[in-house]
């Protein structure tokens, strides 16, 4: 009997439900249940719906067993035929339990291709709403159109599906262009690309302009007559004017080059070429610049639009584009002298740029072409923009101008220093468990710092201690997301294996809440809990092993205590952001366990005890007699750590690798007595190595918190840190320089560690980590904590052997001496700069270290703005080389500057 005989009978015997078709789903016979499904009536399949429901439930809890990937592909179809209406068979398509086990398209095609058109076109404009991220397959929407015959949706999600298909066409051969060509829905598509965000680094490859690349297909379309050409420049421009990343614009331009525009075209959008100078990315911008260069040139673009569009682009931070406007506006001034009283002012502009080769060029220009519509209002004007330039060339500026210039702001500036940053105070815990769930949420989405972190982890505490039950209910949102709570334990491997006690440490703030709330959940085993407490966790014999196994301690001695015997709070929960606890805080809550009858955690307690604020000596004083009148083991122990006097300075040992300075660290006995195990590495002597072999802590997550385990003693911290803050500057790695402004508002001496953590930020690959470290040094500058001869000599070191790359450095330096810190900057580079300037001056033909120049030219404009007088080695040999070079040129300024005495 087949299937529809067997259907038929069951609905001949009165059955509730055509029999069979649950049991072919759960048994994975795909093809029986389309054949099922092809005779049954619309009321037969709607009578079958509510069984599927409950067996996607059930198999939802245990998704990746055999069972559950057997049956749900089959699930997939037959939900979908079993639904009348357009919104829940769109829901059921593009379910993400259901996502990794779809039916094929063609399958689904079938099944619902005898309905009607209108309601097919609903669906897939449903389905087409949907973000890409639901994956809903391209062919499956692309089929529903061609049966509804209804308009295309250019929605995000079916815009990307079809360059995807049009992408892998290769497989059916023919070119990218025969493909496109052959597409009914090419026009309202192709509109679409321009209106869709980060898709030009979808259409990048392959990045010629051939038949095979979407940039060379279109172009060609466009001259075809197939799509409308005027519409394509004008989206073109459109998309570039509406900004965006620069892989994502590339792409768009290279396509309006394609188009290859008539010199009508290019007049008729002035406006907009005049908009992307200004502020597009700068390929964009350049491209723009050229354009308006050549109307400029051959006399079709007026002198005030040329002053717009320069008042625009020499504010840029992009050298080579200003440069390029200078020499344009050179050009133009050569070709129309009559241009001079609109232009040059425009070209004064360049003044205020924080580069000073700009600002010489740009009174080159100014002094080149003066003289042909001298006037006094221009020289007036002129005065008045002059007073942003350098000291230097303000000078030969007011000699230029026949003027003297005045200024609000002195030739000789005050030391302005950005304030220090402020800790911030921790907010109590989450009041209820609600909260508490969003909270934890929050942190385990991204990376959270120590503040919230810290507060999750103590509400944690408290409301697991409190009502065990409804935490995990209202965390229920929160686990039901999380890999472990759906691993069965008969597939690939028990979840409870993942949380056991290894080499690797935890990772990050998702790792410690994935362990605290599977613990919760019964997941771990006590006595592989009970191991990493008594045992240890995460030891390794790297740099970053003690801190590592110190922060892990505490979390697995509270996971734990979970199991065992909850907590009812955190001793060790910070007062401030930078991870200090306050003394009198410590005392009370010491007091509260006391009446409580709880027992305290060792490690908890242990790491209160490093957090501790000592360096208050008065406030630690009376909390110490506070602890001891609580009589209890603690309190005296709080009592003597507190009366011990300020955390310990370790003693520093040089160490190295290579061209790399490091940090070495005497032991500290005070962090090896009374301490438990996991915490006594902190206190072992460190030879400053970067022993990697089994180092397992690549994730950059757990570092920032590292920091708070030492609050008042970052210089270990830095010094276990130093090898991975050198890779920044060293192998060009990324992301770590966010730890420098935390160490930079930690607690504790400032030594050796901290400012080579410094110097190799400053001189990091990527613009982020040099950030970071400009604001560590500025902040270390406020604290008055910053040693500029210590920072200045390691920089220099690391310069000429190459470690930190003089022109990174520059940038650095050029971005910390914006903010007014010129003094400070000043006392940096007297030191850096010897040691880079001793080659050439020995031999002339030697070759200057690359970004030296530039070094100088900062140097240059510190020393002419705190009006230091000092004779720097080796600089006036350099200052009497021959030539013109941007080091020579220079090294005179800043020689010059040094030598002349302090304006009035």
């Amino acid at each position: 009997m087949d299937a529809v005989t067997r259907v038929k009978t069951a609905r001949a015997g009165g059955t509730d439900r055509p029999t069979g078709l649950p049991e072919a789903v759960r048994a994975g016979r795909t093809a029986e249940v389309v054949s099922l499904l092809d005779g049954m009536t619309d009321a037969e399949r709607r009578v079958c719906f509510p069984e599927l429901k409950a067996l996607r439930r059930e198999l939802r809890g245990a998704r990746w067993t055999d069972e559950s990937r057997r049956a749900l592909p089959a699930l997939h179809a037959a939900g979908a035929a079993c639904q009348t209406g357009a919104a829940g068979v769109a829901s059921w398509l593009a379910a993400a339990d259901l996502r990794w086990s779809r039916v094929s398209p063609g399958v689904l095609l079938h099944l619902l291709g005898d309905r009607d058109p209108q309601w097919l076109a609903d669906v897939v404009h449903r389905l087409a709403r949907r973000p890409a991220s639901a994956q809903v397959p391209y062919e499956l929407m692309a089929g529903l159109v061609r049966l509804a015959g209804c308009t295309v949706p250019v929605t995000d999600a079916y815009v990307r599906g079809w360059v995807g298909h049009v992408d892998g066409g290769w497989r059916r051969g023919g070119t990218k262009l025969d493909r496109l060509r052959r597409d009914p829905h090419l026009v309202p598509l192709v509109a679409a690309l321009f209106e869709t965000d980060d898709l030009g680094s979808r259409l990048e490859w392959p990045d010629d302009d051939g038949p095979d690349s979407w940039t060379g297909a279109l172009a060609r379309l466009a001259d075809e007559g197939v799509l409308d050409r005027t519409t394509m420049v004008d989206a073109c421009v459109a998309r570039l004017l509406r900004g965006g990343s620069t892989g994502d614009q590339r792409v768009f331009l290279r396509l309006l080059d394609a188009l290859v525009l008539a010199r009508a075209e290019e007049l008729a959008r002035v406006a907009d070429w005049l908009a992307l100078a200004s502020d597009a990315v700068p390929p964009v911008a350049s491209h723009a610049q050229g354009v308006l260069a050549s109307l400029a040139l051959d006399g079709e673009l007026t002198a005030r639009r040329l002053a717009e569009m320069s008042a625009a682009v020499l504010f840029r931070p992009e050298k080579k584009l200003v440069r390029a406007q200078l020499v344009l506006l050179g050009k133009v001034l050569l070709r129309c002298p009559a241009s001079v009283p609109e232009l040059l002012p425009a070209a004064a502009q360049a003044f205020g740029h924080q580069d000073s080769e700009v600002q010489e060029r740009a009174l080159k220009l100014v002094e080149r072409h003066l003289k042909k519509a001298d006037s006094p209002a221009l020289r007036g004007e002129l005065a008045l923009a002059a007073q942003e330039l350098a000291p230097a060339l303000r000078e030969r500026a007011s000699r230029a101008l026949g003027l003297a210039l005045s200024s609000d702001v002195p030739v000789v500036q005050e030391e302005v220093l950005p304030p220090a940053p402020e800790p911030v105070r921790l907010a109590p815990p989450p009041e209820s468990a609600a909260e508490l769930a969003e909270e934890i949420g929050a942190v385990m989405a991204s990376e959270a710092d120590v503040t919230a972190f810290e507060r999750a982890l103590d509400g944690l505490v408290r409301h697991a201690h409190q009502d065990r039950e409804g935490v995990l209910e209202a965390l229920a949102p929160v686990t039901d997301r999380r890999w472990w709570s759906h691993v069965d334990p008969a597939y690939g491997h028990r979840a409870a294996d993942h949380f056991t006690p290894s080499r690797r440490g935890l990772f990050n703030a998702t790792d410690v809440f994935d362990l605290l709330l599977a613990t919760l959940h019964g997941v771990p085993d006590t006595a592989a809990l009970h191991t990493a407490v008594t045992r240890g966790a995460g030891a390794a014999a790297c740099a970053h092993g003690p801190l590592c196994q110190a922060f892990d301690a505490r979390l697995w001695e509270v996971a734990h205590r979970l199991r065992t015997d909850p907590l009812p709070f955190l001793l060790s929960t910070p007062t401030w952001s930078t991870g200090l606890l306050e003394p009198d805080v410590l005392v009370d809550r010491l007091g509260a366990y006391h009446r409580l009858g709880a027992r305290i955690s060792e490690s908890d307690f242990a790491q209160a005890l490093l957090r501790v604020r000592r360096a208050d000596r008065q406030a630690a004083a009376r909390a110490a007699e506070r602890a001891t009148a609580l009589g209890t083991a603690a309190g005296l122990r709080l009592a003597e750590w507190l009366s011990a006097g300020p955390a310990e300075s370790p003693t520093h040992r040089r160490g190295g690798e290579g061209d790399l300075l490091l940090v070495g660290l005497d032991g500290l006995p005070g962090l090896l007595d009374g301490f438990p195990s996991a915490y006594q590495g902190l206190g072992v002597p460190f030879d400053g190595s970067a022993r990697h072999t089994y180092c397992h802590h690549w994730s950059d997550g757990i570092r920032p918190h590292w920091p708070a385990v030492l609050p008042e003693q970052r210089e270990i911290v830095a010094a276990r840190l130093l090898w991975d803050i050198a890779a920044l500057a060293v192998e060009d790695s990324r992301g770590l320089g966010t730890v420098l402004p935390l160490l930079a508002e930690s607690g504790g001496e400032a030594g050796a560690a901290m400012h080579l953590a410094v110097a190799y930020g400053l001189g990091a690959r990527h613009a982020e980590d040099r950030l970071a470290a400009v604001d560590a040094l500025l902040t270390l500058a406020a604290r008055g904590q910053l040693v500029t001869e210590r920072l200045g000599t390691g920089l220099g070191e690391l310069a000429r052997s190459g470690a930190v790359k003089p022109l990174r450095l520059a940038e650095s330096a050029r971005t910390a001496a914006a903010t007014g810190a010129h003094t400070t900057l000043w006392g940096v580079l007297r030191h850096v700069l010897p040691p880079l300037l001793a080659g050439p001056a020995a031999d002339s033909s030697a070759r200057p270290v690359r970004g030296l120049a530039e070094l100088l030219a900062v140097a240059a404009e510190c020393a002419e703005r705190n009006g230091a007088r000092e004779e720097v080695p080796h600089l006036a040999e350099a200052a009497a080389r021959r030539g013109s070079s941007r080091l020579v040129t220079e090294a005179r300024r800043l020689h010059r500057a040094l030598a002349e005495e302090a304006a009035a």
